[in-house]
């Protein structure tokens, strides 16, 4: 896989593509450029994903993406703009569940990956999708509606089969989904990051 674009050409990118952003702040140092979702809500950036011509698309029953907030003890950093450090797909963990893997991801020091820094990965690297190698973002959980703790989803990336209610005309597109915290997917890692930081 071919290594990230610096910082400045990433911001580029993004601008490019219709985000309109503030400027990237001096000295912001990292490997990849992430956009806070109160800035753009990540169901804005989805569309923006690309796998040939096929823009990316967001499941029809995840229509409460906009709740997933940073998961417990993620700590997303309070500006517009944040860099994420040495952003991992996490193929290890693929056939394990996040219930098994997010607890051994932060004993090795690193943190669960959140949604919106996952869209972030892909639309600057779209070949981080691949058949069979994908990745679920467990650092963004919702609230359970009723009662404590989490709901049972987590988010997750893959490419369509263009089969059921994805429809044809979306078969290879990227995809925003979600997965059961307690199952296993042979085709799906679990995504972590080194770290975050702001300038």
């Amino acid at each position: 896989m071919r290594p990230l674009p610096d910082l400045t050409a990433q911001h580029r990118r993004l601008n490019d593509l219709g985000l309109r952003l503030p400027d990237l702040p001096p000295g912001l140092t990292g490997d990849l450029l992430v956009v806070h979702h109160r800035r753009v809500p990540v169901a804005d950036l989805v569309p923006l994903l690309r796998r040939g011509d096929r823009p990316g698309f967001v499941v029809e029953d995840l229509t409460d993406l906009a709740e997933f907030d940073p998961a417990p003890g993620v700590q997303v950093p309070d500006a517009d703009l944040y860099a994420v450090h040495a952003p991992e797909r996490g193929d290890e963990h693929a056939d394990r569940s996040p219930d098994e893997v997010d607890p051994q991801i932060r004993a090795r020091g690193r943190d669960l990956m959140t949604v919106a820094e996952g869209v972030a990965w892909v639309i600057q690297q779209p070949e981080v999708l691949e058949r069979n190698h994908c990745f679920m973002t467990t650092g963004s959980r919702r609230a359970r509606v009723s009662g404590p703790g989490l709901d049972a989803r987590v988010p997750a990336l893959w490419i369509s089969n263009g089969t059921g209610r994805d429809g044809r005309d979306r078969r290879d597109a990227p995809k925003l989904g979600w997965c059961w915290a307690g199952n296993r997917h042979t085709w799906l890692g679990i995504a972590s990051v080194a770290g975050r930081s702001t300038a």
